[in-house]
């Protein structure tokens, strides 16, 4: 630890016995009343705009505000859905530390000393905590303003109040969390700003609840997670201090809470946010956790005039650009832990929701955007009224590109043809320190077609339990990679870290005119007696068709599986060598084909998802196996089509005695399209091929009278020449990062190269 850690550590320990002491002693923590209640600063919007915020809601999402009122409904009548948990009932009179899903209860005693990642204590903290976040008390107010009805205000107060009685500071779980403490206030703070003059609010409610705010204020100034877990955790209590202290610039610590939680917020996104956008904790529901607070807080502090950085904005953007590279074909898929939580709408908790803030950004900041951000939310209405209405008007039509996030790692190949899919590669870092929310999944993909996830990572399931789910969802098994002898990539240390991480590299990107070529590898494997490297290419050429080819590199025999999970809903046949992809509803699918002339075993099953966390699904599942003597290699033929069988066959090419150049082939009724692999910058011949490239793609159209004249389409990566048949195609003295060519079309490239006549 460094000194000032030190110091800080030893500084909460102490105030934590205080404040025991304190209210051992009867100290009333809540008689620190501010001088003034009014709110001074600007909310999203004033009690005069609430109208017009209610109005537009009902014009242009009428479902949404109709859901509202339901759940509202349910709520008075203390049933909730929490996380990926629905209907909870939670009886007559809510027990706030209730595990309502496991049936366990926190002890009532001191925060500090409740373990609260022992399920046996406490059961899992995540399900009491989300109810104790009080965004339930949210959708009480917006019942109210959008209805009127003051059924909704009194069940709000009489469960505010109880909420008081039932924890008094510092006794129980629900004082145990900084952040949780930082949720509860910001769903105070909405609170107050969905009632206007006119509502019948008891007379010391407002007052009552605004000395809540500022005893919560006290309370994460002095616990903030600086050391304990400075990423989401800290940034959500930074913004809740920004937000107490720019509401309430009267009290005497606003003006600190104020300057010093803006200054953690922009701190955070420097910090926190990788040069390309990505989320350091490498996974997507913590990446848009995070852009919810930094969108919030932006949004207020303009509200409030202050000047806004432009390398804030520019973080800001880039995280938003992440969001629509992943979602160009399909929902996003996710990756990484999904904490289960939302800032605004708790409900919008599943990868598909976490499209939400590119409504906000297209608003914020103008521009175009694409398709991928159509859904025009309640959240983008209440934070900005007719600007969000607005921002749908300036949509543009989708457009599918391919784009590298180099320092998260995250590979996006896209395409429009035969129909919109994208593949998206995790090449990066496990996480950040010790990963706590990372998962075993290096050089796993995820793809989407036309508007449909396929190949899915299964999600996080649950972080605390009496069972291995915890492990299950994390390790490498249920992420779409390579596993080795029955082991996870990384040795688990525990819920929320992880040891022996694995460094991947990524050894080639290429993104060309109509393809994608991509190489990298990862030594999670370097620990085994007779260690492994696993290196995966990918490639993603034109009208559908893609490969995945898998190699392990090492000594001795191995068990190699590889693992492809697909969508809940989605139907998976196989017959022989193929497996095909796809539903009744949608004539949209994907054909997988494994070598049939290469020694690996086929079999589909089930396997679980977890579209929320708390929830699990059925989902089918493929698993691609082999004990195999290294080097080996396992290569899956990925073809986005019509979801039926096809007359289509695929097989191993090359000369196994050689290794030379490893050769591929796959042969449709309207084509064959072959695939060559070299191991090196050294000169290789396959047929009637010669080349010193390190990848070729080569597609035919059979049963031509002229053998020589039947090529239609050429794709070279890092190579010098090639020559078909002893005829030079292209030669030059420099390496050519790549090079295509389509018949009767144009020869793309992207160095000066003499090209020979054809």
């Amino acid at each position: 630890m460094s000194g000032e850690e030190l110091r800080t550590r030893l500084s909460q320990a102490a105030h934590k016995r205080l404040d025991l002491a304190a209210h051992l002693l009867g100290y009333d923590f809540s008689s620190k009343t501010p001088t003034a209640t009014t709110l001074s600063g600007k909310f999203f919007f004033t009690p005069d705009e609430l109208g017009e915020r209610v109005r537009l809601l009902g014009e242009f999402l009428p479902g949404e505000a109709h859901q509202i009122q339901n759940q509202a409904d349910n709520i008075c009548q203390h049933r909730f859905n929490l996380l990926g948990y629905t209907d909870l009932e939670y009886g007559k009179q809510i027990d706030w530390h209730l595990d309502a899903v496991h049936g366990k209860r926190a002890p009532r005693k001191p925060w500090h000393r409740i373990n609260f990642l022992d399920f046996d204590e406490v059961g899992d903290h995540k399900v009491v905590w989300e109810l104790n976040r009080h965004q339930h008390l949210v959708t009480l107010g917006k019942a109210w303003a959008l209805t009127r009805d003051e059924h909704y205000i009194e069940e709000l107060v009489a469960q505010w109040y109880s909420w008081q009685k039932a924890n008094p500071y510092p006794i129980g779980i629900n004082w145990g969390s900084s952040l949780e403490v930082a949720f509860r206030s910001l769903s105070w703070i909405w609170v107050l700003n969905l009632f206007d003059d006119s509502s019948p609010l008891p007379g010391n409610f407002r007052a009552d609840l605004v000395r809540g705010l500022a005893g919560n204020g006290r309370y994460i100034e002095k616990y903030l997670s600086t050391y304990f877990s400075p990423n989401t955790h800290l940034l959500g209590e930074a913004v809740a201090l920004f937000f107490i202290g720019t509401l309430w610039p009267q009290w005497p610590r606003s003006g600190n809470w104020k300057d010093r939680g803006w200054r953690m917020i922009l701190q955070a996104a420097e910090r926190q946010v990788r040069p390309d956008g990505v989320y350091f904790e490498q996974a997507l529901h913590y990446h848009v956790y995070a852009l919810d607070f930094f969108l919030h807080a932006r949004i207020l502090a303009a509200r409030n005039g202050m000047a806004i950085p432009a390398t804030f904005d520019e973080a800001l953007k880039r995280m938003l650009a992440v969001i629509e590279a992943l979602s160009e074909a399909g929902p996003p898929g996710g990756f990484g832990d999904d904490d289960g939580g939302r800032v605004f709408n708790p409900r919008r908790n599943q990868t598909e929701h976490m499209t939400d803030p590119l409504r906000i950004g297209a608003a914020v900041f103008g521009g175009e955007r694409t398709q991928a951000d159509a859904e025009l939310t309640e959240e983008a209405i209440w934070l900005l009224g007719k600007a969000a209405i607005e921002s749908v008007k300036k949509q543009a039509q989708r457009r599918l590109r391919s784009r590298a996030f180099v320092s998260g790692g995250i590979y996006v190949m896209a395409g429009a043809s035969p129909t919109p899919h994208e593949i998206v590669v995790d090449a990066g870092p496990q996480g950040v320190g010790r990963c706590g929310h990372g998962h075993a999944d290096a050089l796993s993909l995820r793809m989407a077609i036309d508007g449909r996830l396929f190949l899915v990572d299964p999600g996080t399931g649950i972080y605390i339990s009496d069972s291995n789910d915890r492990d299950m969802f994390r390790g490498t098994g249920a992420h779409n990679t390579v596993r080795i002898d029955g082991k996870d990539q990384a040795l688990t240390a525990g819920p929320f870290a992880w040891s022996a991480i694995p460094t991947t590299r990524v050894e080639g990107w290429v993104s060309g005119e109509s393809f994608d070529f991509f190489c990298a590898s990862h030594d999670g494997y370097s620990r085994l007696p007779d260690p492994v490297l696993h290196r995966r290419f990918v490639f993603r050429g034109p009208d559908g068709v893609s490969l995945v080819r898998d190699v392990c590199e090492g000594e001795g025999t191995h068990l190699v599986e590889s693992f492809w999970h697909f969508g809940e809903g989605v139907h998976l046949a196989k017959a022989g060598d193929t497996l095909v992809a796809g539903d009744d509803a949608n004539l949209n699918g994907l054909e997988l084909l494994t070598a049939g002339n290469c020694a690996w075993q086929v079999e589909t099953g089930s396997g679980l998802v977890s579209p929320a966390y708390g929830a699990k699904k059925p989902a089918p599942m493929a698993r691609i196996s082999a004990s195999a003597s290294m080097p080996a290699e396992c290569t899956v033929l990925m073809h986005a089509k019509e979801a039926r069988p096809s007359l289509s066959e695929f097989r191993y090419a090359g000369n196994p005695q050689t290794r030379e150049v490893a050769g591929y082939e796959y042969t449709t009724p309207d084509a064959i399209h072959r695939f060559f692999f070299a191991p090196g910058r050294s000169e290789w011949t396959s047929g009637e091929w010669k080349s010193d490239a390190q990848f070729l793609y080569c597609v035919s159209a059979p049963h031509k009278a002229n053998a020589a004249a039947d090529v239609v389409r050429v794709i070279m990566v890092a190579g010098t020449f090639l020559n078909r048949h002893g005829a030079s195609l292209v030669r030059g003295a420099d390496v050519l990062d790549q090079w295509e060519w389509v018949q009767n079309g144009i020869t793309a490239r992207t160095s000066t190269l003499e090209l020979a006549q054809r």
